[in-house]
């Protein structure tokens, strides 16, 4: 067992974690920085990532703008004041990115230029092409190399946080490479692992997003804040779930059924105006398409594809070939890939798919949370800016706002804990490495990976989809917990160390099943719809008993207790959302 000694630990090197390495060594580089990743670091999803990222830059867009947009579009569940910093905060760190090098797409003299994204009133997503998070990524990755203070542990996983007297002291992880045990030990420990998204059968999310930090954080009894809230996009590809971004829309693009109808004039998101700009109906938020698309497949006006897949059409023909090339050239690359056509010269089959967990660990405005010395930031955690229904382009701005807040927060408190006490961690370590060495002792069981996730996957797809209503809710909370015991009983073949991926799939089915319990016991309680949590036994929004956040609490074996957190609401009071005034 290698035994590693630092000032902070990050786990995730994604945006949010790069981001977070970064402001611990340019603040104080004699902080020893251990950036701890599953994967190696440009092989995080935020490389994934392709519309762009929000923030003010011109008028006519202004905070204010920027402020009631992310306000109104998170359903009034965001806490106003994170907002407020957030949008102050959004043009500071996407110039401090250009800075860095990031090749952002430019308009015609010279500035950045910005696209429309869904539920905005003006133009304020910074792109680059089409490949925005890939270079955002490139860009946080190539910086981060300039600080010898930052130490990489590629491929290594962590399994769970050492806590003794309410503090982190550091985690257990496993080398991927060896199987080789690690602790790795430090006063400050910021989690920046993504969402969970692969807790559902069809998602954008690539195979890591299975929840891993939100669980270590959890079983070390830190809450998960609003983690019913899924957003689920409403342009993926069928069969696949991968993305296609919201930027063909805010270039132009339209949805129509299949009778070529522009089906979101019916569904109170504005009229049908001119090609090709709309303050609304295509650009309204992914929770309102999306329901639009389940009502229309309700209806009957989807078109099923070979494969039995119900879609809608998304059509950007109208925008040219050129132009198509210039700013959606990955776009057309992955629907000629995926689905076979060419986006110039035919429509793109399109179906909603989850796509970002809104909800997450719980933390204040400064990234902490109440297990002093763990942080937290990015989609794994709730801060919350992002409310009942994240607005598009926010989330890769928010990784760059709060990983570094939480790098500056953790680097403080490292250096103030300089002469901290010496504490045996032993029974924790032993007790974290013992349940792997348990899974890797049995050798036969009833049980399989697949076996559980599968049932996993349809039990949150059927339950906690789109739309909810209480019997299948309770009925997913029951039976998860089943497979939660059963997962006791799971064995896998791969007793190696070198390369294991079937331990590595087993301990990830282990977070997402704890995960999926707190989601549906979150969705179970909150009985309104708001956002990207619609109840069909309970259709309306209902801010006197809901206008809170949901807090869900570990029940160890046992199923979680959910609490209540009043919203931070300091100065626009709940109304009502509308987009582009009402249908005609």
């Amino acid at each position: 067992m290698q035994t590693f000694h630092a000032d902070v630990i990050i786990v995730g090197a994604g945006g949010a974690g790069l981001s977070a390495g970064i402001a611990v060594a340019e603040q104080d580089p004699s902080l020893r920085v251990a950036l701890v990743s599953k994967v190696y670091p440009m092989r995080s999803h935020t490389v994934a990532a392709e519309g762009g990222a929000a923030a003010v830059i011109r008028a006519p867009d202004t905070l204010e703008d920027h402020f009631r947009d992310t306000v109104s579009g998170g359903d009034w569940l965001c806490d106003q004041d994170a907002v407020d910093l957030f949008v102050a905060e959004a043009p500071k760190a996407l110039t401090r990115l250009e800075h860095w090098g990031c090749p952002w797409s430019r308009a015609e003299d010279g500035r950045v230029q910005v696209r429309s994204f869904g539920g905005m009133k003006n133009e304020r997503t910074w792109f680059a092409a089409d490949k925005s998070g890939f270079h955002i990524l490139h860009t946080l990755f190539q910086t981060s190399q300039r600080f010898p203070s930052i130490q990489r542990f590629d491929e290594v996983y962590a399994l769970d946080l050492l806590v003794a007297e309410g503090a982190v002291g550091g985690l257990t992880g496993l080398s991927m490479q060896t199987g080789e045990a690690m602790v790795l030990l430090a006063p400050s420990v910021i989690i920046a692992t993504g969402g969970a998204g692969r807790v559902f059968p069809f998602t954008t999310n690539g195979a890591i997003k299975t929840g891993d930090g939100m669980a270590m954080a959890y079983r070390a009894g830190v809450a998960l804040k609003d983690i019913e809230f899924m957003q689920y996009h409403p342009t993926g590809l069928p069969g696949t779930g991968i993305l296609i971004t919201e930027g063909a829309r805010g270039e132009g693009g339209i949805l129509v059924n299949k009778d070529g109808y522009r089906y979101l004039q019916d569904y109170n998101l504005g009229p049908p105006d001119p090609w090709p700009r709309r303050k609304a109906m295509e650009m309204g938020p992914r929770d309102r398409l999306s329901q639009a698309f389940w009502h229309e497949q309700k209806k009957g006006r989807t078109i099923k594809t070979s494969a039995g897949d119900d879609v809608v059409h998304l059509d950007i023909r109208k925008l040219g070939e050129k132009f198509i090339d210039e700013r959606l050239p990955m776009v057309r690359e992955l629907s000629r890939a995926y689905v076979g056509v060419d986006p110039v010269v035919a429509p793109i089959p399109v179906r909603p798919v989850v796509h970002y967990t809104m909800g997450g660990i719980d933390t204040n405005i400064d990234t902490a949370t109440d297990l002093a010395g763990l942080y937290a930031a990015g989609e794994c955690a709730c801060v919350s800016i992002n409310g009942a229904n994240r607005l598009g382009s926010n989330s890769l701005t928010e990784i760059l706002v709060f990983g570094t807040r939480a790098g500056l927060q953790a680097a403080d408190r490292a250096r103030s804990q300089v002469d901290r006490p010496a504490t045996n961690w032993d029974a924790q370590i032993q007790a974290s490495f013992g349940k792997v060495s348990g899974l890797m002792a049995r050798t036969a069981g009833n049980e399989s990976i697949v076996g559980l996730r599968g049932q996993l996957h349809g039990l949150m797809e059927g339950a906690a989809g789109i739309y909810r209503e209480d019997a299948p809710l309770r009925a997913a909370c029951a039976e998860i917990a089943g497979l939660r015991r059963r997962y006791r009983e799971l064995a896998i073949s791969d007793h190696s160390k070198v390369f294991n991926t079937q331990l590595f799939q087993a301990l990830e089915l282990g977070a997402m099943l704890e995960i999926g319990e707190a989601m549906v016991h979150s969705a179970l309680a909150r009985r309104e719809s708001r956002g990207a949590h619609q109840r069909l036994d309970f259709p309306q929004r209902d801010d006197v008993q809901f206008l809170h956040h949901s807090i869900a609490r570990s029940g160890g074996q046992d199923a979680p207790s959910i609490e209540h957190k009043p919203v931070n609401i300091s100065r626009w009071p709940p109304g009502e959302r509308v987009y582009g005034g009402a249908a005609k």
